[in-house]
């Protein structure tokens, strides 16, 4: 396969992912597919030399980016308007919902400040959940310089372990320029991940919604996009007044 087949390839996989999203009514994440199928779709319009098929890109090039266009719109609207509210159910044993994939459509430039409320940041594997998860916001393109965690102590089980984890996390992000701020309640008991350019989403089962891996070497141990999930819902609000100080 040549490098331009590839990249139609390519092209064709996300475009067709952003017309399923947008089908499903989740715009903001088709908006993101549109955007990359498109890019791609311009890369093999460029490097083709067939007239006739440049003429057919080129339609469907005008043809996403109207949809694309209007996407965009709706969801400024609806943004501005303070109706913007999508739910994703997550059917257990689905795969496909990494913190990349769920997370990434709202993090973007102005993104500077996070907060994440969920009361079970106890045991080592939901340290590493919240390590995933900081990982995927200093992967960009936001420019992220605080995360503030509020979570309940583990009193019983491994005390050490929590307190160690995090302290290990939070020298890691300031590594990386970054601040983590944990804070600590007993009665915490809402799920909910704050970033200050608006979004604000609502897990029911928090970070916590992968079902462990069969094994060590099983298919989902490290891309938790193949990962099976538990049941539970997402709901996805913007709202200029989310942030708190």
């Amino acid at each position: 396969m040549s490098a331009l087949s590839g990249m139609e390839n390519s092209a064709g996989v996300v475009l067709r992912r952003a017309v399923e999203l947008d089908a499903s009514g989740r715009y903001q994440e088709s908006l993101v597919c549109y955007q990359e199928g498109i890019e791609l779709l311009m890369q093999v319009l460029k490097a083709t030399k067939d007239d006739s098929k440049k003429a057919h890109y080129r339609q469907k090039l005008t043809t996403y980016m109207d949809r694309a266009e209007q996407i965009k719109q709706h969801v400024i609207k609806e943004k501005e308007e303070g109706k913007y509210h999508k739910q994703i159910k997550i059917v257990d044993n689905s795969t496909g919902y990494s913190y990349e994939n769920l997370f990434k459509p709202y993090v973007n430039e102005m993104l500077t400040e996070v907060w994440v409320e969920d009361p079970y940041i106890r045991y080592v594997h939901q340290l590493y959940n919240f390590l995933r998860f900081c990982e995927m916001l200093i992967k960009g393109p936001s420019k992220v310089k605080k995360i503030n965690l509020l979570t309940s102590r583990d009193e019983e089980n491994g005390k050490e372990v929590q307190i160690s984890g995090l302290q290990e996390i939070k020298t890691s992000l300031h590594d990386y320029g970054v601040t983590l701020e944990v804070t600590f309640s007993p009665s915490i008991h809402d799920r909910e991940i704050r970033f200050n350019n608006g979004w604000m989403i609502k897990i029911g089962r928090g970070l916590d919604y992968f079902k462990k891996p069969q094994g060590r070497f099983s298919l989902g141990y490290c891309d938790f996009d193949l990962r099976p999930c538990y049941e539970t819902s997402v709901d996805i609000f913007h709202n200029n007044h989310t942030r708190k100080t």
